[in-house]
């Protein structure tokens, strides 16, 4: 009965958050604090942050104000201010990870923090493609060098298409066919976006002559209707012409049978 009690309590402190995770995301370059809560500390006196597994990275006797840190690669980067609250300065990307406090008192961790820190983004590059994998009038979206991001076509503000990666170091592309300038290209991560507008005036040029540039579907339905409406109303006039000859054709005819 006292191992089940014990384990009992053992599950209980994760279901009631005292090793819950954070998730807490930052832009490279930017500060970040990872606040703790002096009423989980429960006057421990000395505080240790591992980052990772087990990697003491900094620590702090609460009762001196003895700061040290212990990580080559942050330490010129690493605060920690009376509270045991940990801050990291112009962030990297690698210093995404695990963030744990714990004390002299326990070895299970009082606060855990998930560090996220994102790349700022590139803006889209859109170009016309050509081949026999894409028809020759088509517009190609592409970012390199890409983390954690979700690429997508929009019109207007709806959204046409996308694809999500979670970790890419070569190309990110999307193929559109060759449409309107209402249609933009736009990379996005959890805390950031880079949005680049379709000029089809340009992209087309490069097109060859056996390519029809629809670009701007709607204008070219519009401009293919009317055409059928003129050569419609050609032949109604060409038709109307040739029964009026006709009738007088005939008139003439009659008229001298009946002067005599």
């Amino acid at each position: 009965m006292f191992i089940f009690f014990c384990l009992s309590l053992w599950s209980l402190s994760g279901v009631f958050g005292v090793d819950e995770v954070k998730s807490v995301s930052v832009m490279e370059g930017d500060s970040v604090t990872l606040n703790i809560n002096d009423a989980d500390i429960m006057g421990d006196e000395l505080i240790l942050w591992r980052f990772g597994h087990s990697s003491i990275i900094a620590k702090i006797n609460r009762k001196d104000n003895k700061r040290q840190f212990l990580d080559e690669r942050l330490r010129d980067r690493l605060k920690l201010d009376q509270t045991g609250s940990l801050s990291i300065t112009n962030t990297r990307t690698t210093d995404s990870g695990l963030y744990k406090v714990t004390s002299t008192r326990t070895e299970t961790p009082l606060n855990t923090f998930n560090l996220t820190v994102y790349a700022h983004l590139p803006v889209p590059v859109i170009t016309s493609s050509s081949g026999s994998s894409v028809s020759k009038c088509a517009f190609l979206c592409s970012v390199v060098n890409v983390s954690h991001v979700t690429l997508s076509w929009y019109k207007g503000n709806s959204l046409f298409s996308s694809i999500s990666v979670s970790d890419l170091r070569k190309s990110l592309s999307l193929h559109l066919g060759c449409l309107d300038d209402s249609y933009s290209c736009v990379v996005n991560n959890p805390i950031s976006n880079q949005t680049r507008h379709l000029n089809n005036t340009e992209l087309c040029q490069p097109c060859s002559d056996d390519c029809v540039c629809c670009c701007g579907s709607t204008e070219a339905v519009i401009r293919l209707a009317l055409s059928a409406l003129v050569g419609v109303a050609a032949v109604a006039v060409l038709v109307y012409d040739i029964r009026s000859r006709c009738l007088q054709q005939k008139k003439r005819e009659k008229t001298p049978l009946n002067s005599d």
